[in-house]
C-alpha cells in the first residue's frame, strides 16, 4: 500500500465507538460510483441498496451494520463497484480471496488497491477450451454447410462434469481477434468468471453465412423480404443441438439450454425461443432488430410448458432512435401477454451510453452469462 494515497482515519475512530460493527474501506483508485458490500449475508448480491457504502472522502468509503443485523458465524465479503465485473483485486491484478471477519462491533479498517475494469485482466489458464466442431457441417435444412466452434470449460478434459449450454450466433465476432469491426472476447469474460467459479458453460458458436446473414436470420415475411430463419432455427434445434449433446457431456433440458445473439441475431434468436419454449429456457438477447417486425405475433408460442423462460435483454441508448422504444415495447407485451407474462422473466438491462457494437456486447455478455444461468434468487 501506498502510504502518500492512504486517507488520515485515525481521527473517525472517536466517532465510530458504537456498539455495532463498522467498516472503514480505503481504496487507491477511486471515481464516482459507488462501493457496495457483497457477502455471504446478501446471497453474494453486488449492488445492493442495503449494503452500499457511504463515501466520506476521497477514496475513504464506512458502512455501519444495523442495529438489528444478524451475524453469520463468519462474516464473509467483498467489495465491488456495483457488478462482478469491477470486484476488488490486488495490486498485481490478481484475484483477491474473500475477506473474513467475525467481530460484531468496533472498527475493521480495509484497504482495496485496484479494481477490476469490464471483467479484465484475465488468467490464461482459465481459458475455454476452444474446438472447432467442424469447418463444413452439414444444414440440411438449408442444402449449405457451416463452421461452428465450440468453447469448453478450462479443465473439461480433466473433470467428469456436465454443463449447460448456450447456441451463439455471429461465431466471426465472439472470440476472433482479427474481427473487422472487434469481438466479444468472450473467451477472455469467461476465463474471469471461472476464476470466480461461476460461468461454467459450453458455448456452441455458430458462424454466420457472410452475405446471406440476414436472410437466415430473417424469420417469415418482414420489411427485410422473405427470409429463411425457421429453416435455419430448425438446423439449431434438429440437428446441430443432438449432435451437440451426444458429443459432450452437457445438460440437454430447456432450464439448462439458452441461444442468443445481438441485432439480427438477436431477433432469430428471439424466434427460437417462441417456436421452441421446450427446448431454449433461456435467451440471451442484445441490441435486437425488433424495427423489422413492428408487430410480433406472440400467439405462435407454444408456452404451456411448466418451466419458465428467462430472457435478459440488453439495450444502448445511443444505437438508433427506437432501439430503447423497441425493446421496452418488446418487455411489455411479453409482460401484457395472456399466457407468456406467467412463463417469462424478463430483465432489461439499458445503457444509455451504448453503441451497436461488439465492445458494449462483450461488457454485457458475463452479466448476462451469471443472470441466466447462474442466478437462482428471484429478481
Amino acid at each position: 500500500m501506498n502510504p502518500q494515497k492512504q486517507p488520515v482515519i485515525q481521527d473517525l475512530d472517536e466517532d465510530l465507538t458504537e456498539p455495532q460493527l463498522n467498516i472503514l474501506l480505503t481504496t487507491d483508485e477511486d471515481d464516482q460510483r459507488p462501493v457496495y458490500l457483497s457477502g455471504n449475508f446478501n446471497h453474494w448480491h453486488t449492488q445492493d441498496t442495503n449494503f452500499e457504502m457511504e463515501k466520506i472522502g476521497d477514496g475513504l468509503y464506512h458502512y455501519k451494520f444495523p442495529a438489528d443485523f444478524v451475524y453469520p458465524n463468519e462474516l464473509l465479503y467483498k467489495f465491488t463497484k456495483g457488478d462482478w465485473s469491477e470486484v476488488e483485486i490486488d495490486q498485481y491484478g490478481n484475484r483477491t480471496e474473500n475477506r473474513s471477519c467475525k467481530q460484531h462491533n468496533g472498527v475493521r479498517k480495509e484497504h482495496v488497491a485496484k479494481w477490476r475494469k469490464n471483467w479484465l485482466p484475465f488468467k490464461p489458464n482459465f481459458l475455454p477450451v476452444v474446438e472447432l466442431i467442424s469447418e463444413a457441417f452439414e444444414i440440411p435444412q438449408l442444402n449449405k454447410k457451416r463452421k461452428i466452434w465450440a468453447l469448453l470449460p478450462h479443465d473439461y478434459k480433466t473433470s467428469n462434469e456436465s454443463y449447460p449450454v448456450l447456441y451463439l450466433q455471429d461465431a466471426q465476432n465472439l472470440f476472433n481477434e482479427q474481427a473487422k469491426y472487434g469481438n466479444w472476447e468472450i473467451d477472455k469474460k469467461l476465463a474471469v468468471m471461472s476464476e470466480y467459479k461461476i460461468g461454467k458453460i459450453i458455448i456452441i458458436a455458430i458462424e454466420h453465412a457472410e452475405q446471406d446473414r440476414i436472410k437466415e436470420y430473417n424469420v417469415g415475411k418482414t420489411v427485410l423480404g422473405v427470409g429463411q430463419g425457421k429453416k435455419y432455427i430448425r438446423f439449431i434445434t434438429d440437428t446441430l443441438k443432438p449432435f451437440i449433446d451426444k458429443t459432450y457431456r452437457t445438460k440437454p433440458e430447456r432450464e439448462f439450454t439458452g441461444i442468443g445473439g445481438s441485432s439480427m441475431g438477436g431477433l432469430v434468436s428471439i424466434y427460437s425461443g417462441l417456436m421452441y419454449p421446450e427446448v431454449y429456457g433461456k435467451l440471451m438477447i442484445f441490441s435486437p432488430s425488433l424495427w423489422v417486425v413492428p408487430k410480433m405475433d406472440f400467439n405462435q408460442a407454444d408456452f404451456l410448458e411448466p418451466g419458465t423462460t428467462k430472457i435478459y435483454l440488453y439495450a444502448g441508448g445511443d444505437e438508433s432512435a427506437t432501439m430503447i422504444k423497441h425493446v421496452k415495447q418488446f418487455k411489455k407485451n411479453i409482460q401484457q401477454h395472456e399466457v407468456m407474462a406467467d412463463k417469462t422473466k424478463i430483465k432489461l438491462s439499458i445503457n444509455l451510453q451504448g453503441k451497436h457494437n461488439e465492445t458494449y456486447w462483450s461488457d454485457e455478455f458475463p452479466k448476462a452469462i451469471e443472470w441466466l444461468f447462474f442466478n437462482t434468487k428471484e429478481d
